[in-house]
Order: C-alpha cells, then sequence, then structure tokens
C-alpha cells in the first residue's frame, strides 16, 4: 500500500501525534522525549496562547494503517508582520528511514502553504523561539535535552533530497567546569557591576523570582529582537510560562543582575540536566516519572543553559561576565562537571566567546531549512 496523509483533529489522535517518536526512537540512548503534559499544552488551541495569532495543523503518515511520520504545520501571523516574509513554518517532523514519507508530509505543509497565499516554508520552528526548533546536523552520537529536538542522521538527508536547503545554523558547546572561575571573568564581572551600579539579586526560594517574572521576559524580549524568526511574546504567553515554568525551577541556577533601580538589567536560567531522567520516565510524571525528575534536580554533575539575555542598553558593557561568574561558582559548589551551552545562533560570536575561558568542544549543530514554494 501506499501512504495516506491523515490530519489529527481529535485529542485521542493528538496523543497519538505526541506519543508517535516514543515508537521511532523506542530504547535510543540519546533520544530525549518532552514532558508530555508540556506537549499537550503547546498543540492544544485552547491551552497555547500563541493560538492567538498563530494558525496550525497537524498530519501523520500511515503505511498498512501504520503510523510511519508525523508533521506540523504553522502560520505565524506575526512573523509575516515583523519580518516580511510570507513563510509558513513546519515544525514536529519525525518519520521512519523513508524519503517517500518525507516528501509525502512536507509536501502536505507546503500544499497547505500555498492555499494560504504563502511563498516558501521553513523550520524545524514552534510556534515562537521557546519551542524546540532546529534540525540535528551533527552531533547524532550526543545525549539529548529537554530543550532540543534529537533526529535521526537519516533526516536532514531526506529533507534535503526533497528540496530543502539552511537558512540558519545553530552550534552547541559543552564545557567542563574549572577547579576555580577564571580570573578574567571574575575580574570582568567585578568591574562591570561596579561601573554601572548593578548586583546580583539574592534568590532562596522559586517565589523570589516572581517579582521579576515580567522583568525576565521584557529583557528577553528587547535583547532577542533581532534574532532569526523571534517575534515579541503577548501579555498572556508570559503570564503562561511564569506560571508553568518558574515554579519548576532551581533557585541556584537562575541568576538575575538588576540595576540600581531594581530593574532587571539581564538574567540566566540554567537547570540540572533532566536528559536521563525524562528517558527514564518516558515523558511522563505519573506515576513515578517526577521521582526521576526531582532527583536530577537536586543532584546531577550536568547543567543545561536554557535563556539568557542582557538588556540592550547594557550589551557589550560586561554583564554576561557577572552571568559565568555566578554559575561558575554555583557549579562547582555542587559538583556540577560538565555544562550543555544549548543552541546559539553560528553568527553569535560575542556569546560563543565567553566559552573560550573555559575547556570544553561545539559537540552539535542543527540547521533551520528553507524551501521557496
Amino acid at each position: 500500500m501506499g501512504i495516506e496523509i491523515r490530519e489529527v483533529v481529535t485529542s485521542r489522535e493528538l496523543k497519538e501525534f505526541i506519543r508517535f517518536p516514543f515508537q521511532l526512537y523506542q530504547d535510543h540512548p540519546c533520544w530525549v522525549p518532552g514532558l508530555e503534559f508540556d506537549e499537550m499544552n503547546t498543540l492544544k488551541r485552547d491551552k497555547n496562547p500563541a493560538f492567538e495569532y498563530c494558525d496550525a495543523k497537524y498530519w501523520m503518515a500511515f503505511r498498512d494503517d501504520r503510523p510511519v511520520g508525523r508533521i506540523a504545520g504553522i502560520i505565524n501571523r506575526r512573523y509575516i508582520e515583523k519580518w516580511k516574509n510570507r513563510y509558513a513554518r513546519f515544525g514536529w517532523i519525525d518519520f521512519v528511514d523513508d524519503e517517500n514519507v518525507c516528501r509525502a508530509l512536507v509536501e502536505t505543509v507546503e500544499n497547505w502553504a500555498r492555499q494560504n497565499g504563502l511563498t516558501a516554508v521553513h523550520g524545524p520552528l514552534g510556534f515562537t523561539d521557546l519551542d524546540r526548533e532546529g534540525m540535528l546536523v551533527e552531533g547524532f552520537q550526543e545525549l539529548g535535552t529537554l530543550a532540543t529536538i534529537y533526529n535521526h542522521s537519516y533526516y536532514p538527508k531526506h529533507l534535503e533530497a526533497c528540496g530543502y536547503r539552511k537558512d540558519t545554523d545553530w552550534v552547541e558547546f559543552k564545557m567542563n567546569t574549572p577547579l576555580a572561575v577564571p580570573e578574567k571573568v571574575r575580574r570582568v564581572a567585578e568591574i562591570a557591576c561596579k561601573r554601572n551600579k548593578l548586583r546580583v539579586l539574592e534568590i532562596k526560594k522559586s517565589k523570589d523570582i516572581l517579582k521579576y517574572g515580567k522583568g525576565v521576559f521584557d529583557v528577553l524580549d528587547a535583547a532577542f529582537a533581532g534574532l532569526y524568526g523571534v517575534v515579541p511574546l503577548t501579555d498572556r504567553q508570559v503570564e503562561s510560562y511564569i506560571k508553568q515554568y518558574f515554579g519548576f525551577v532551581n533557585p541556584e541556577y537562575v541568576k538575575i543582575v538588576l540595576d540600581n533601580q531594581d530593574r532587571v538589567a539581564g538574567f540566566l536560567i540554567a537547570l540540572p540536566s533532566l536528559s536521563r531522567a525524562l528517558q527514564k520516565s518516558g515523558g511522563r510524571l505519573l506515576p513515578f516519572g517526577f521521582v526521576h525528575l526531582y532527583r536530577a534536580i537536586k543532584r546531577n554533575q550536568t547543567l543545561d543553559l536554557y535563556l539568557a539575555a542582557v538588556r540592550p542598553d547594557l550589551q557589550g558593557k560586561g554583564v554576561n561576565a557577572i552571568f559565568v561568574n555566578e554559575i561558575t561558582k554555583t557549579a562547582i559548589k555542587n559538583g556540577i562537571t560538565t555544562t550543555e551551552s544549548n543552541p546559539e545562533l553560528e553568527t553569535n560570536l560575542k556569546v560563543q566567546s565567553h566559552w573560550d575561558y573555559f575547556e570544553g568542544r561545539q559537540h552539535k549543530r542543527r540547521r533551520c531549512y528553507l524551501k521557496a514554494l
């Protein structure tokens, strides 16, 4: 039989869409599942505030009535308005090792994009820049993270055979924790604090962060405004992210820098790696998944960096060194031996220059593809 594409409509079909990668990557040592409830909240129209300005459809591919692939199509109207590109996005793409399945999936999104008067398709991307994005093209032997997509090495080959070409790349680094904070980092951090009248917020509990939640996202929007595909978040999205994630973080690994008017000057959010815990839990909190996650948060030797941003008026003034200084001190204290940077645009040389002070390597690369219609 041939390949049949079916649109995902019901809640039961959406659950099958979310669970498909568990079949494809069963027992794979490097694949890390997302949290199932988080995936559901992202993909459901009544849960995700991004649907205020996004349209989306999901499809699955079947052969002999067995699932062999999935894909999401997204039209982000804020992106089109800001960047003046009439592009659709594809995301949540997974498929068996068969070019024909890949082709059937992406052509479904392409046809949908044409029907909506769009001129190109790019991805993998999510609804916002805070969703997982970028297809892995280097580092298939490396363990994935909660914040990133893992995919088989045949994905890029099949996608390129369907006419997709590189639009931008993100790179990732893995660093070893030093015995002490590098002297130059410590010195630059001290000078930056004094010269710009900055201080590091003392955070003891998760609720200490909540007061500054809106300020954190204001800085994020301003700092990320010019990065690939980024659009500003709505107030509802900010409220949703604060509610969903701020109570989940380990306060020790959140660093917020304030100016002399108690405004957020910049922030860094990291978390002990949840990769192995998510593999053990199968992406579910119940019945015992939360136990694995709790243990990972409390006791771990690997740290994942998730988000960092500096207010535009303070960029280039040493604020990043404050973050590096603070997170390195915490890592040393807590026995962290390695840190994952997670994705950074390959052109973001300022951020990458911070890793020059540490022993490490670039170990992954991921790509956003583009195809004109």
